[in-house]
């Protein structure tokens, strides 16, 4: 406990240093998602040519988020559930590193110094990102690099659109809702990846080692991992936009893929649906599911986007088929998701909205499985870097074994979330 409390204070003098520095700075740096406000409803990274670069530049950033969870659990007694209540979960933060190297080449670096699963400071992952080849000689390949984006890296992978919108530890500020998506499909590998944008038209292609966990052990077990997205996003006028992009991520053999596990930094709701013998380990489930799919994966994920003044419609439907480690059939699971958000005040500080999220999935043990899930939610931007918000959740359970912890199980309550990202 004092580890935790100590750990706990270095971080928020961290944050506090850290943003009184940041101010100092400019705001943006060239093809980049602003960490606050500006950069809600930003997918991939933005792309221009205008650069200006001068010399090495430090961006130093980061995010902090408290909860209040008031939520109640139950299922049908066939496994005894830890008692909660309610109170504040533990205070996560992250540290963010953004560096511009050179004149179209820039280092992304994100630590988190607090989460669930690990209360200790770790690094996420980190990428390098190119959009010219100046760093080659002047004006090499830039009628190509003009819409050309190169990404290499141990990242957060870019398979489908929901991660844009996810709470990433202590980054939440883009997340409108408190929870993420119940398959939560998150993952960082080693890997490389290639942008195209041009007229709307979005194109990537990328390849990874397939492991989340890289060491030179094992060597019979690698099989790399395949993504690919295209999709079109349109601003038509002041008040349309539209974006629609369709997602592929394949891996052959592998010896453990974590597409629907990867998350360390835990689910947002805390202890719901766990054991009395609940350990770190439950900050992977809590309210997610993972069909435990491990080996020759083929995930496909399409999600439409639509914002007409400060109304906004972002979607899911992924299918995702594959095999458990010693299975020899494979299996399929399968999430629909919307989200209903309405934007207004005068810079749209305020919102309110609604998500219902269903997963079906033939369960490893063999059952047919539903989870359901529905979400009120509320914020308030009191600044570009600070976000309040309240979200009502209820989410059931059906079809999962007399034995299981999830039999008739269900949750509901309360949450509410503060975040500062800078």
């Amino acid at each position: 406990m004092k580890k935790l409390i100590r750990n706990s204070v270095i971080a928020l003098l961290l944050l506090v240093g850290v943003n009184m520095n940041a101010q100092k700075n400019n705001r943006s740096i060239d093809n980049y998602r602003e960490p606050d406000k500006g950069g809600i409803n930003v997918f991939e990274a933005p792309k221009d040519t205008i650069s200006t670069f001068e010399n090495v530049k430090v961006r130093i950033g980061g995010s902090s988020t408290l909860q209040f969870q008031a939520i109640d659990h139950e299922n049908s007694g066939a496994v005894d559930l830890i008692e909660i209540g309610s109170n504040f979960n533990l205070a996560t933060a992250n540290l963010d590193l953004d560096v511009v190297l050179y004149d179209g080449i820039r280092m992304h670096l994100r630590t988190y110094l607090s989460s669930r699963h690990h209360p200790e400071p770790y690094v996420k992952g980190g990428y390098f990102q190119i959009d010219k080849l100046e760093f080659i000689k002047p004006g090499f390949m830039e009628d190509i690099m003009k819409y050309t984006t190169i990404k290499v890296g141990h990242m957060e992978n870019n398979y489908g659109d929901a991660h844009f919108r996810r709470t990433d530890n202590a980054q939440a500020i883009y997340n409108p809702f408190v929870g993420n998506l119940i398959m939560d499909a998150f993952t960082t590998e080693v890997g490389a990846e290639l942008y195209y944008q041009r007229d709307g038209f979005i194109g990537m292609v990328g390849f990874t080692n397939g492991k989340l966990n890289q060491s030179v052990d094992k060597p019979d077990t690698g099989g790399a991992s395949f993504l690919g997205k295209f999709g079109y996003d349109k601003q038509f006028n002041d008040d349309f936009r539209f974006r629609l992009t369709g997602s592929i991520y394949n891996t052959g053999r592998v010896a453990n893929s974590y597409l629907y596990s990867a998350d360390r930094a835990g689910s947002r709701y805390y202890l719901v649906l766990e054991p009395t013998t609940a350990t770190t380990a439950g900050a992977f489930r809590s309210g997610r599911y993972d069909p435990r799919l491990r080996n020759q994966i083929t995930a496909i994920m399409f999600n439409p986007f639509v914002k007409y003044k400060g109304l906004e419609f972002f979607g899911t439907f992924e299918s995702s088929k594959g095999k458990g480690a010693s299975e020899p059939e494979k299996r399929v699971a399968n999430q629909y998701a919307g989200e209903l958000i309405y934007r207004f005040g005068n810079t749209e500080n305020f919102y309110i909205g609604g998500r219902y999220n269903k997963v079906d999935s033939e369960d490893i043990s063999g059952s047919d499985v539903d989870i359901s899930r529905f979400q009120l939610a509320a914020g308030w931007f009191m600044t570009r870097n600070i976000l309040l918000k309240a979200e009502y959740v209820n989410q059931k359970y059906d079809g999962f074994d007399t034995g299981s912890i999830f039999n008739d199980g269900k949750f509901n309550g309360l949450m509410a979330e503060a975040v500062i990202s800078f």
